[in-house]
């Protein structure tokens, strides 16, 4: 969609759900609409149910956890003159970002095949466990992709009616794609010969930091 359509679709959302709607953004040809988390189901059944609208299929829903966004890790701007991939400084070196107002965030990629419209809506979530209303008695394929979001990221959707984990084991302890999960996990499986079966132990995995390959362009090499 063209910047003029994209104006007069986030106008017409802010039209039809008012205050719900927090902000619109237009980025990259695409919209963009933020809203409360207690406030998703409704602003949802409005933007499905308006008839010059018509969001009737949900794509995706997504978690976001923003704990460490805007963090470089790695600063690889400035390169020592000795050293083959290990010409960089470990770093928490924090970046201009604009802040979030909550550290978990919800998006919900929606489609209108009728008017062959695309949207957005995202909600922030600032309490831990993040919680906000399950949007499946409006979009009824929103069930996996609410236990998917909760299973990965621990987002509690309230009214959902089977919220149990997804992609992870059974008895799996913690949220693996939270920013504050370790790399290497909690704990490992393995198979007890003398048990006859798989046993869980905590992670022997040794912890590695791996140093990304430096590409110099100051000549040093005579390139």
């Amino acid at each position: 969609m063209n910047g003029d359509a994209l104006d007069r679709l986030a106008g017409r959302i802010r039209e039809l759900c008012g205050d719900r709607v927090r902000d619109a953004v237009i980025d990259c040809g695409e919209l963009t609409v933020v809203v409360d988390g207690k406030d998703v189901a409704t602003v949802g059944e409005s933007l499905r149910d308006a008839p010059d609208l018509a969001f009737k299929l949900l794509l995706d829903v997504s978690g976001i956890d923003y704990q460490t966004y805007g963090l470089a890790d790695w600063r690889t701007h400035d390169a020592t003159v000795s050293g083959f991939s290990r010409g960089v400084a470990r770093a928490q070196e924090k970046v201009d970002v604009q802040p979030f107002p909550g550290r978990f965030g919800v998006v919900y990629h929606l489609l209108s095949v009728q008017h062959n419209l695309r949207v957005r809506m995202k909600a922030y979530l600032a309490e831990d466990p993040p919680r906000l209303p399950s949007v499946i008695d409006v979009w009824p394929s929103a069930n996996w992709y609410e236990r998917e979001a909760f299973d990965l990221y621990g987002i509690l959707f309230e009214g959902h009616p089977d919220l149990r984990r997804l992609l992870t084991d059974y008895g799996f302890i913690g949220h693996p794609f939270r920013k504050d999960f370790p790399l290497e996990g909690h704990v490992e499986v393995r198979y007890d010969a003398e048990k006859g079966r798989v046993v869980y132990q905590p992670v022997t995995i040794e912890n590695r930091v791996l140093v990304p390959r430096v590409i110099r362009d100051d000549g040093h090499f005579g390139h």
